[in-house]
C-alpha cells in the first residue's frame, strides 16, 4: 500500500493542478492563493534538493519555525525521499532545540527567523549531525560565507537544477516509501521531565487520514480551514493534512496573535483550536450582555433557552424539533444569533474540532445554543491526535465523544484510559524502557488519563494521572476540573490550582489584565500599574465572591480556600507552560513556593 503523504502533492496536481492548497497572508492583510500545480512543483524541488544535499532515506528532518508554507513543502518533500520531518515549536527555548536535535540526530534543519537561525546555529557546535541550515525567512542575517546555510529560495534552486540520476533517485524512493517507514517524530511536552519523541510511522497517518474522511462527511472540499495551532502540534498537522488530502483550502496563519482578525478575514468552515480560544471568545460574549439591560437582556436570555431547547434537545439527537419552537429559533438566529457569530468570525463554520484542555460544559452549551457547532475531542501526540470526538448526532454534554472507527478505548487499573488502534504510534525514539512502559503486557497504550466510558459508548475525562493530588485529610482533587471551570469567568486568564498533602485547596490566579483595569475605572479604583491592582483589598473581594459563585456545586474539600492574585502572565519562555500551554505544576510550585507557603500561614 502507498503512502498517502508520500504521493499527496503529485496526486493533488494530477487531479486538479488549478486548485488551491493553501492560502498565505502578507503584510497588507491579504490572502494569497497557491494552487497545487505550483506547490507540486515545489515539493518536487526540495525532493531533489534534499537528495543533492545527501539526505539519505530516514534520516532526520528538523524544522524549527512559526506557521509558514514553506513546512508544508518541507514535509511532502522529506515524504517523497523517505525521510523523517521532526518539528519543533518556535517557541522552544536553546535547550530544547539542542536536546531534540542531538536526540533525533537531524542532519538537516529549518529556520524560520532571527531567533530560530541563531538557535540552531549557535547548536551547531554541540550536534555533529547537524550539516546544512536552510533558513525559510527573507530577512534573516547571516554569514554569506557559510558554505552550510542558505535560504529557501536557493535550496529550491539546487533542486531545480538536479542532475536527472538525483531525480530518478528520488522517485525510486517514492515507489519504495512502506507504511512502516517512519514518517515523523512528535515531541511530547514534557510537563515534569525531558521530551520523548513519539514515532508515528506512515501507517499512522493512512489510517487517520482515512478514517477522518469517512468519518467527517459534513466536510467537502468547496471548504476552508484556518491554521491557528501550531503546525508542530499533533493536533494542526494531522488536522491539516487531512484537509490537503480531502482538498479543503488551508488558510495558514502565521501568528496565533492575529487571530481574531484571522478568522473574520477568513471565515473558515473549520479549525482547530484549544479550549482557551474558545474561553476568551465566551468572556467578551458574557462581558457585553452583562451590560445589556431591560427588554434588550430579556430577550436574549429568552433567545439563549430557546437555542438551548432546539440544538441540544433535539438536533443534537438528529430530531426535528416542534413547529413552534423551530419558528421562534429562526427568528432568535436571525434577529441575535447570526449577528453574534458573524462578528466572531464563525458564521460560515460546520465544525470547529477542540481538545487539548477540559472545556467547561457551560461554554460548550453556551456555543451550541448559538448555533456554533464545537466538537470536543480526546487525543494524544502518540495516537495520531484523535482518539475520540463528538458524533454527527447523540453526543454528550460532559464527554469527549465516541471512540473513531478502529480505534479501540477501555479502562484499566486506576481508571486510565486506554488505547489500541492503527493510529498509535509504535514507541519513543531512543527510549526502549520509555516505550516498554507506555504499553501493557497485551498492548494496549497507556495515555496517563484518568476516565470512564458511560452507558452510551461516549468516554469522560476526569483528569491527567499524574495531576491529580491528595490533601492531607485525604481527599482527592482534580485540579484540572477546577481550573477549567475558572476559566469561564472573563476576569480570569490563567488559574493553577495547589493542594497536594496541604490541609487545603489554595490557587495563584493571573486576572484577565486589560478586563480588570476596565472593572477599576468603572468602579472609580485608583491604580498606577497591575501591581495595585492585584494587591487592592477591593479587588481581591471582588474575586472572592466571584470565585464563591463560579464554584457553586463543588464539594466543599474541593473549593479553593485562599487564593493569590499575580501581577504576570504564566509564559512559555520562563517554562511555566508548555509548548502546548499546559501548566508544568512543578516549576511553579517551585517558582511560587514562597507565595504558596504564605496561603497555608
Amino acid at each position: 500500500m502507498a503512502n498517502i503523504l508520500s504521493n499527496l502533492a503529485a496526486e493533488r496536481r494530477a487531479l486538479s493542478p488549478e486548485s488551491t492548497a493553501y492560502l498565505t497572508r502578507s503584510a497588507d492583510a491579504k490572502w494569497h492563493s497557491h494552487s497545487w500545480k505550483e506547490v507540486a512543483k515545489n515539493v518536487d524541488q526540495a525532493a531533489f534538493a534534499f537528495e543533492t544535499l545527501g539526505l539519505r532515506p530516514q534520516q532526520m528532518v528538523a524544522v524549527f519555525s512559526a506557521n509558514r508554507p514553506q513546512m508544508i513543502v518541507t514535509d511532502l518533500a522529506a515524504y517523497r525521499n523517505r525521510a523523517v520531518p521532526v518539528a519543533l515549536y518556535s517557541t522552544s527555548s536553546p535547550e530544547q532545540v539542542e536536546y531534540i536535535l542531538k536526540d533525533c540526530g537531524a542532519s538537516i534543519a529549518f529556520a524560520g527567523d532571527q531567533r530560530q537561525f541563531d538557535i540552531l546555529n549557535a547548536a551547531r557546535e554541540h550536534c555533529r549531525a547537524l550539516r546544512h541550515i536552510i533558513i525559510y525567512s527573507e530577512d534573516v542575517e547571516y554569514d554569506r560565507k557559510d558554505r552550510h546555510v542558505m535560504t529557501y529560495e536557493n535550496f529550491l534552486a539546487l533542486g531545480a537544477a538536479a542532475s536527472r540520476m538525483c531525480r530518478q533517485e528520488v522517485e525510486m524512493r517514492t515507489r519504495q516509501a512502506s507504511p512502516d517507514d517512519l514518517a515523523t517524530l512528535i515531541y511530547t511536552s514534557g510537563t515534569t521531565g525531558e521530551p520523548k519523541g513519539a514515532m508515528l510511522p506512515h501507517s499512522c497517518f493512512n489510517a487517520c487520514l482515512k478514517i477522518h474522511r469517512e468519518y467527517l462527511t459534513m466536510l467537502s472540499p468547496e471548504m476552508s480551514s484556518l491554521a491557528f495551532l501550531p503546525l508542530s502540534h499533533i493536533f494542526e498537522k494531522a488536522w491539516t493534512y487531512f484537509c490537503l488530502y480531502t482538498g479543503i483550502e488551508v488558510y495558514i496563519n502565521p501568528d496565533p496573535k492575529m487571530i481574531q482578525d484571522a478568522i473574520k478575514e477568513v471565515r473558515p468552515s473549520c479549525m482547530c483550536s484549544v479550549p482557551r480560544f474558545w474561553e476568551k471568545a465566551y468572556a467578551v460574549i458574557q462581558d457585553k450582555l452583562s451590560r445589556v439591560s431591560g427588554f434588550k437582556k430579556k430577550m436574549m436570555l429568552k433567545a439563549l433557552r430557546v437555542g438551548a431547547e432546539r440544538n441540544l434537545r433535539y438536533a443534537r439527537l438528529g430530531l426535528k424539533a416542534p413547529m413552534l419552537l423551530e419558528m421562534q429559533y429562526r427568528f432568535f438566529d436571525r434577529q441575535i444569533f447570526a449577528p453574534v457569530r458573524q462578528a466572531m468570525g464563525v458564521d460560515q463554520g460546520v465544525i470547529f474540532p477542540t481538545a487539548g484542555a477540559p472545556l467547561s460544559n457551560n461554554i460548550v452549551e453556551f456555543f451550541h445554543s448559538i448555533g456554533v457547532n464545537i466538537v470536543i475531542g480526546y487525543g494524544l501526540s502518540e495516537t495520531t491526535a484523535t482518539v475520540t470526538c463528538y458524533p454527527q448526532t447523540g453526543w454528550q454534554i460532559g464527554t469527549v465523544g465516541t471512540p473513531i472507527p478502529d480505534v479501540e478505548v477501555r479502562i484499566g487499573d486506576n481508571n486510565e484510559i486506554q488505547v489500541k488502534g492503527p493510529t498509535v504510534m509504535t514507541g519513543y525514539y531512543n527510549r526502549e524502557q520509555a516505550s516498554a512502559e507506555a504499553f501493557t503486557e497485551d498492548g494496549w497504550f497507556r495515555t496517563g488519563d484518568a476516565g470512564y466510558i458511560d452507558e452510551a459508548g461516549a468516554v469522560v475525562l476526569t483528569e491527567r494521572i499524574k495531576d491529580l493530588f491528595k490533601t492531607s485529610n485525604g481527599k482527592y482533587i482534580a485540579p484540572q476540573a477546577i481550573e477549567s471551570r475558572l476559566g469561564e469567568d472573563r476576569y480570569i486568564e490563567q488559574v493553577a490550582v495547589i493542594g497536594d498533602n496541604r490541609k487545603y485547596v489554595s490557587a495563584i490566579i493571573i486576572p484577565a489584565f486589560e478586563a480588570l483595569k476596565d472593572y477599576a475605572r468603572r468602579h472609580k479604583i485608583d491604580f498606577r500599574n497591575i501591581e495595585d491592582l492585584v494587591n487592592n483589598s477591593e479587588i481581591r473581594e471582588f474575586f472572592s465572591k466571584r470565585l464563591e459563585k463560579l464554584q457553586k456545586g463543588l464539594a466543599g474539600f474541593e473549593k479553593i480556600k485562599k487564593f493569590t492574585l499575580l501581577p504576570r502572565e504564566f509564559t512559555i519562555e520562563n517554562g511555566e507552560l508548555t509548548n502546548t500551554l499546559k501548566l508544568r505544576r512543578p516549576v511553579i510550585n517551585n517558582r511560587y513556593a514562597n507565595v504558596i507557603e504564605a496561603m497555608y500561614c
